[in-house]
């Protein structure tokens, strides 16, 4: 399920995926279909499709850090937002969803604690994981509403 989710993790196909996840919950755990996955998935310690998919994005970023550039180096400017990744203009959809814009947009709504972190990928990854099963994100929206 992991495998090149960073391309198609956006997708409205996505969500025959999370369907079936969910279905595999709970045929795991014996429940009937109107239970709630959400306790499931915590006891499992299994990240939602939408969870694995940040995850995957931001992992992707630090990764690939050559590849984005800050605002400082593309404006000059001092601004509060001097360290976040420079955030091309882009009106296309297509584009928006595409793993280097949707990256950037992920990784600037980070804390800056955990961005700090961003220079050793092991650290980065244990501390995002904490983030990730104790908040357990569904939607992209409640991602960027939560952090």
């Amino acid at each position: 399920m992991k495998y090149g989710i960073i391309f198609w993790g956006n997708s409205w196909h996505s969500s025959i995926i999370f369907r079936s996840q969910k279905m595999v919950i709970r045929i795991m755990e014996g429940c009937g279909n109107r239970v709630s996955c959400g306790g499931l998935f915590k006891k499992l310690q299994t990240l939602f499709l939408k969870s694995q998919y940040i995850l995957s994005l931001l992992v992707f970023v630090v990764q690939n850090r050559t590849l984005f550039l800050t605002n400082t180096e593309n404006c000059n400017l001092d601004t509060r937002k001097r360290n976040n990744l420079y955030l091309p203009q882009a009106n296309l959809t297509i584009y928006q969803k595409g793993a280097y814009y949707s990256g950037i947009k992920i990784f600037n709504n980070l804390p800056s604690e955990i961005k700090n972190v961003g220079g050793n990928q092991k650290k980065f990854k244990i501390a995002l994981k904490k983030i990730f099963y104790a908040y357990s994100f569904y939607t992209l929206k409640e991602y960027f509403s939560q952090l």
